[in-house]
Formats: structure tokens, C-alpha cells, sequence
């Protein structure tokens, strides 16, 4: 490992939160395909898996971020255990129903109940904003967490779908909900790099997506999500048409591989000048990175295509993440970026909706068109709410590059 990533965990406690984190990162990819497996394979029904898969993705998007919120408020312990268990008793609930054919409306309530999961992937990164805030560390750590977040993908489904098939339908939603279980209550027992709560700055604020700049941002990642729920479905689709469906794992496997890459690249570099500029043209690359796949003709070349694609995908969110930073107080940064979390969850409900509508009206070849227009709706957005991201709110801090340029200047 680069040596600014070994950097990063000289700091006590780092190693076992960030350990924890991945543990409990696993379930995200992990839970709604291994519900889908489970359930085609019990009952031979898809639509009922996909959308009971829907419903858990939405769920979490409206529950995440009022979790995300009381934990700023009291604490990641206090929040994060009882809402883990809710969780958990849903998903057991879930495989009990589905083992033993429980009327539907049952699946479905298990299902949403499934979605109080808080998002792991926001609270590790406020532990690093703790540690490293106002330093060039922060790049570095949320560049890492990106990387983590795309081998989470990379093998979470193949594990998932891996178990359901060769062991037994349960088993793939079954090892999410551990990955669950261990990996919050190990990363609330860790108390010394929990980030302090902040109850009193949060007396008349509201929701921290009154932040005209977090507004921009969440309805950019929307439309980023429309992208990478539609090519999921479309190369699977596009995969089966060429009559090799399970080589659709490998070639998604390689965007997500691209991702991690250009995300291990991006954490080594430091970059003077303010983050908007870099966002928007990270946006940029990946709208156009889409119309490539609009000329595919066989896997072959899809997989070039995507992992090309994916090179974009980790540097946007990191900045991303230094973005929410500069508009959001620091007593709402965990409800900032789950907000983040959310529009992706909607949008990825959203693209792969009208990516199956497509593909079974004009063939998976069309579909490709989903994730192209999706992308220039990101572009439209950020380029129409830039001028809301150059105006940040007084006194909330400042993304790790602005505090660089300060220091920088005060030293000369």
C-alpha cells in the first residue's frame, strides 16, 4: 500500500474502525440481491423479488438520513445499535416468511423494515473528518473509503448470489445481516474515535438538506444513480441476449474494478485550487463516458467500455464528499452524507425501472440509452446548481483543499 495510505492509520483506532466499517458495508451490496436470489429461487416469482428488493432500497433512502440525523445529534452508540436491530429482526422475519410462504404484504413490511440499516459508509467517514479534518489527510481517507466502498460491490453480489445458489436460498441474506451485526456493534464499541454529538447545534436547524449547495449535490447523484442502476440491468439484459448472462458479473465486476483504481490513483494526488471546478468535470466524464456504450457489440468491448467508465466514478465521489464538507455545519456531516447516499438509492430505483421498460420494448442495445440521457440530467443539474456550490454557507468549515490554499497563504 502506498505509503499516504499506511499514513493514514498511524492514528489509534484508525485500523479497527475502518475494519469494522468494511464489515458493515458488506449487507449494502449483499441484502437486495440476495433477497432477489432468495426469492426467485423459493417461489420462481422475479417481479415479487425485484420489487421487494425496491422496496428495501427505498426504505433505507427515506430511513437513512433521519437515522444519519440522530446520530448527530446523540451519538453513533446510541443510534446505531437500536436501529441495527431493528434490521435485523426485519430480515429475520424476511427469511422466515419467504422459507415458509407467508402471505406478501408480510415480505413487504419485512422488507421495509430492513431499510432502518444506518449508513455505515457515512459514519466511518465522520470518524476520519474527526481525526483528520483541516488536513490533506481527509483526501486521502475519503479516497481510501471509496476504494472500499467499490470492493464492497466488487465482491458483496458474488458472495451473495455464490451462497444462495450452491448453499441454500437464505444463505446470502443471512451472511449480509451477520456482516451487519458484527460490524456496527464492533464499531460502536469503539468509543474513543466516535465523533462527539453535537445536540445543542441542532436547536432550530432542520434538516441539513436545507443547504442550497447539498441540494445540487443530492440532485446530481440522482441522476447518477439513474446511470448505474441502468447499466446494472442493461448488461445483464445486454449479457443474456449474447448468451453468456453469467459473464454479466465479470464485466460489472470490471466498472467497479475502474472505480477502485482511479479512486487509489486520485487518494495520492493533492490538488490546489478550489473542488467545484474538479466536480463538475467529473460529472462531465462520466456522462460522456456513457455514450460509448451505446455502440457495444459484444462483451468484449462492454468491458473495455465500462471499466473506462468506471475510472470517473470514485474521483467524483470523493470530491463529492469534500463538497458536502464545505455546505453542510459539522454538527449535521453524517446527515449531509447519507443525503448523498439517498439520491443514488433513488436514482438507482429510478434508472433501473425505466431501463427494464426499455429493454423489454426495444432490446438491451436501446437500454444503453437510459444511462446516456441520465448522464446529461447529471450535467444539465450540476451545471444550472453551480453557482449554488461556488456560494458556501458562512462559517461551516471548508473542504480540505480550501484549508490547504489558507494555510499556504498565511505561511507566505
Amino acid at each position: 500500500m502506498p505509503s499516504p495510505y499506511r499514513a493514514l492509520f498511524a492514528a489509534p483506532g484508525s485500523k479497527a474502525f475502518s475494519t469494522a466499517g468494511f464489515l458493515g458495508r458488506m449487507p449494502l451490496s449483499m441484502m437486495g440481491i440476495g433477497v432477489v436470489t432468495m426469492v426467485s429461487q423459493l417461489t420462481g416469482r422475479y417481479g415479487l423479488a425485484g420489487a421487494l428488493s425496491a422496496t428495501i432500497a427505498l426504505a433505507a433512502a427515506v430511513a437513512g438520513p433521519q437515522v444519519s440525523r440522530l446520530v448527530d445529534v446523540h451519538g453513533q452508540r446510541r443510534v446505531l445499535r437500536p436501529a441495527t436491530l431493528i434490521s435485523l429482526v426485519a430480515a429475520a422475519g424476511l427469511l422466515f416468511a419467504a422459507h415458509y410462504g407467508w402471505p406478501d404484504w408480510t415480505l413487504y413490511v419485512f422488507s421495509a423494515g430492513i431499510g432502518c440499516v444506518p449508513s455505515i459508509g457515512a459514519m466511518i467517514r465522520a470518524r476520519w473528518a474527526a481525526l483528520y479534518r483541516g488536513t490533506p489527510q481527509l483526501h486521502t481517507a475519503y479516497s481510501f473509503e471509496s476504494v472500499i466502498d467499490e470492493v464492497c460491490f466488487i465482491f458483496g453480489p458474488i458472495i451473495s448470489i455464490g451462497l444462495s445458489t450452491v448453499w441454500f436460498p437464505e444463505a446470502g441474506p443471512l451472511l449480509a445481516a451477520c456482516f451487519l451485526a458484527v460490524g456496527v456493534f464492533w464499531l460502536t464499541a469503539q468509543r474513543g474515535t466516535e465523533p462527539a454529538p453535537h445536540p445543542r447545534e441542532h436547536d432550530n436547524k432542520g434538516t441539513a438538506l436545507r443547504s442550497p449547495g447539498l441540494q445540487v449535490l443530492v440532485a446530481t447523484f440522482v441522476a447518477t444513480g439513474a446511470i448505474f442502476g441502468a447499466v446494472d440491468v442493461v448488461t445483464v439484459a445486454f449479457a443474456d441476449e449474447q448468451g453468456h448472462k453469467g459473464a454479466a458479473s465479470i464485466v460489472l465486476a470490471l466498472y467497479a474494478a475502474g472505480s477502485c483504481v482511479a479512486g487509489l490513483v486520485f487518494g495520492l494526488l493533492h490538488f490546489k485550487g478550489a473542488p467545484e471546478p474538479r466536480w463538475l468535470l467529473g460529472i462531465c466524464a462520466m456522462a460522456v463516458s456513457m455514450i460509448p456504450l451505446l455502440l457495444v457489440g459484444n462483451l468484449p468491448f462492454l468491458a473495455v467500455a465500462l471499466f473506462v467508465a468506471g475510472l470517473s466514478i470514485a474521483p467524483t465521489m470523493i470530491t463529492t464528499m469534500s463538497l458536502i464538507e464545505q455546505h453542510v455545519p459539522r454538527a449535521q456531516l453524517t446527515e449531509g452524507m447519507t443525503w448523498i447516499s439517498t439520491g443514488l438509492a433513488v436514482g438507482v430505483a429510478l434508472g433501473s425501472s425505466v431501463a427494464g421498460w426499455v429493454i423489454d420494448a426495444a432490446g438491451a442495445q436501446a437500454g444503453y440509452g437510459v444511462p446516456a440521457v441520465s448522464g446529461a440530467v447529471a450535467v444539465a443539474v450540476g451545471f444550472l446548481g453551480y453557482r449554488r456550490l461556488k456560494r458556501p454557507a458562512p462559517r461551516r468549515g471548508g473542504t480540505v483543499e480550501q484549508h490547504s490554499e489558507r494555510q499556504e497563504r498565511h505561511v507566505a
